[in-house]
């Protein structure tokens, strides 16, 4: 019998990154471990106290680095595999997170004399202070007639590579000059891990504006939004930008020693966290959208087309399946929300029967949420508390309750929040199928399909079963396979995501179907979603712009 071959996943998430060890010829998964990063996300200040504004969202490099100095060992000595049984290292990360960085590949928060400059440090996926930017990008490409604009749902998002760096240049140009480089983080640990310099096409493509066959936007258009800008691409933005599926380069031996692999291992092109976990959910081709269900929630669908189509994150040639152009919607919040709540809306009574009956309090929220029906909380929120990403691309709106009373309890509140998000999830599925991108069945995976009542809510708002993968670690077991396929067929992998996806991804026996009268509740209360959605989203009232305003003191 030839001795068994593993792929290694490696999924940075926004609080955490988890390494996952995978059996290359049936999925199973051997162990994992995870590493919560010491600094955490930054949102108030730097390690040394300096403060940051609001909307501001930063990470510390070496959390990252520790990250794999500490967990890729630690699942090869659970598992008790050797090392050389190792055939492919795959990685995953928050996208559009984002550095600055030296000719070395040092990333300048490093360097002891700019630790105190907020724009050297790592801008995490959600940082939103580059709104004005992003808010300036569109109306440059609007006035220019750009064509690429349409492909990205007609807006730019402030989370996205050139407004966040805009942003640098317009606060801190000094940092903007040392910069040798701005890179994703995803494609920065590849570089760490290979010596190569491999831009992912799935992180240029829906975070960068490049396109496959043209490239990145022209050098007049950056000269447009700043004569600074003009050779930005040729002078910041270097590098291959090669197709996920491929290999990156090989594990150096200084970084075989940090995580106790071989030298050589093939490493895989990064691909993008919500991207990288839609092989995992068994989705291989059109019509099947991949609900990547977490602290926020994207929306993966593939279509044999490209279209506009309104409020998208882009649609990318390859970019989430070969052969296939990639569209990604998503929700700027989801498991946030309900963790706000849990943090700051919930009485002390909850917390003291939490404790009694040693169950935490989301587990406790959900049993009495679940005992509700439909419409029996009298409540409607909209999703907003952290903004909108599809399909309004608007950061400045915020969440709405409307409904409650002196009677309200939280419970009645936590289910009302969950149903909001299910509710912008059908938003977002209409605007596909109104623009001509098929969506007959749902596949879902992340931390939020362990809630079995929200689950069943957002079956009975979409109206359709939606099927789960099996597998908890959806992003790091897509890496894996993506690890997988760098390896290669000859090597104990696979030549292609398709094969990987057939012996690899696998489905929970349970789904979820829709119950009709509860269907029929919803579309009640889904209409008047949509109105407030129109009324507060598409400006007939700004009041909550200007609250905004007045918060940041403007």
């Amino acid at each position: 019998m030839s001795e068994r071959r593993f792929s290694l996943g490696i999924d940075f998430g926004t609080e955490s990154a988890r390494a996952l060890l995978v059996d290359t010829a049936t999925g199973e998964e051997l162990s994992t471990e995870v590493f919560v990063y010491p600094h955490g996300v930054m949102d108030r200040q730097l390690p040394d106290g300096t403060r940051l504004e609001p909307d501001w969202a930063l990470q510390h490099p070496q959390d990252y680095l520790d990250a794999l100095r500490e967990t890729v060992p630690a699942v090869l000595r659970q598992a008790k595999v050797k090392a050389e049984q190792v055939i492919g290292i795959g990685i995953d990360f928050t996208s559009c997170t984002m550095l600055p960085i030296d000719q070395a590949g040092q990333p300048l928060c490093l360097h002891p004399e700019l630790k105190r400059r907020p724009h050297a440090w790592v801008k995490l996926w959600k940082h939103h202070a580059a709104e004005p930017e992003a808010n300036r990008l569109k109306q440059v490409a609007e006035e220019r007639g750009e064509e690429w604009l349409k492909y990205y749902g007609g807006k730019i998002s402030s989370e996205w590579l050139v407004p966040k760096i805009m942003q640098i240049l317009a606060e801190d140009p000094e940092i903007y000059g040392r910069a040798d480089q701005f890179i994703e983080a995803g494609d920065w640990i590849v570089l760490r891990l290979t010596g190569k310099l491999v831009r992912s096409s799935c992180h240029a493509g829906y975070k960068a504006i490049w396109q496959k066959g043209v490239g990145y936007p022209s050098k007049e258009f950056f000269k447009a939004l700043d004569p600074r800008l003009e050779n930005l691409v040729e002078e910041k933005l270097r590098g291959e930008v090669v197709p996920i599926g491929q290999k990156a380069g090989e594990l150096t031996p200084e970084m075989a020693k940090l995580t106790g692999l071989v030298p050589g291992t093939p490493v895989a092109v990064s691909v993008i966290d919500a991207h990288v976990g839609v092989p995992a959910t068994t989705v291989d081709g059109p019509g099947k959208m991949a609900l990547i269900m977490g602290t926020s929630t994207c929306h993966m669908v593939v279509s044999e087309r490209r279209l506009a189509i309104e409020g998208i994150s882009g649609v990318v040639e390859d970019g989430i399946l070969p052969g296939y152009f990639g569209y990604e919607a998503g929700q700027a919040a989801v498991g946030d929300i309900f963790a706000w709540f849990i943090r700051n809306g919930v009485p002390p009574v909850y917390h003291e029967e939490a404790k009694r009956r040693g169950v935490d309090l989301h587990a406790l929220l959900e049993e009495k949420a679940a005992a509700l029906r439909p419409g029996q909380s009298g409540l409607l929120a909209l999703d907003w508390w952290n903004g909108c990403r599809s399909v309004l691309i608007d950061y400045d709106l915020s969440g709405l309750l409307i409904g409650a009373t002196l009677s309200t309890t939280a419970e009645e509140i936590y289910r009302a929040l969950i149903e909001s998000t299910a509710f912008g999830t059908r938003v977002i599925v209409d605007t596909f199928v109104r623009g001509g991108v098929a969506v007959d069945e749902f596949y879902a995976c992340g931390g939020l399909t362990r809630n079995r009542m929200l689950m069943q809510i957002y079956a009975d708002v979409l109206g359709k079963e939606i099927k789960v993968a099996r597998s908890e670690l959806a992003g790091a077991l897509g890496a894996a396979m993506y690890g997988a396929v760098a390896a290669g067929k000859a090597a104990g992998g696979y030549d292609s995501i398709r094969e990987a996806i057939r012996h690899m991804a696998h489905l929970r026996d349970e789904s979820f179907r829709p119950i009709p009268e509860h269907m029929r509740i919803y579309d009640q209360i889904l209409a008047e979603y949509r109105r407030l959605y129109d009324y507060f989203g598409r400006g007939e009232n700004q009041v909550m712009k200007l609250l905004r305003r007045l918060r940041s003191g403007h």
